[in-house]
């Protein structure tokens, strides 16, 4: 059964730094495309950063800069270092696998964690 499992959110002061981790089992998933998305309260859920199997990163504009998404494919884990959080980045963050590298829709992703909540205070 393939699962993937979120961790590291949490309450953070504006300007601080969390990691997200998604560790992923089940199946290997070093061929796949990885990605993050998140949803704020009232909101759709929107894409954040996606890493191609092969290690190309992509980013949506709001995070450029301090958001790094990378992969470590031994561990079937990737992660999200988020620096120089915002009030605005507060949201649960989703990892999810299985889409295609250039689409943020998150109907083409099939396979999804359960979620991690990020708060930023301002």
């Amino acid at each position: 059964q393939v699962q993937l499992v979120e961790s590291g959110g949490g309450l953070v002061q504006a300007g601080g730094s969390l990691r997200l981790s998604c560790a992923a089992s089940g199946r290997p998933f070093s061929s796949y495309h990885m990605a993050w998305f998140r949803q704020a309260p009232g909101k759709e859920r929107e894409f954040v950063a996606v890493i191609s199997w092969s290690g190309v990163t992509r980013y949506t504009d709001s995070v450029k800069g301090r958001f790094t998404i990378s992969r470590d494919n031994a561990k079937n884990t990737w992660y999200l270092q988020m620096n120089s959080l915002k009030p605005e980045d507060t949201a649960v963050y989703y990892c999810a696998a299985g889409g295609t590298y250039f689409s943020t829709d998150k109907v083409d992703w099939p396979l999804w964690g359960q979620g991690t909540q990020v708060t930023v205070s301002s």
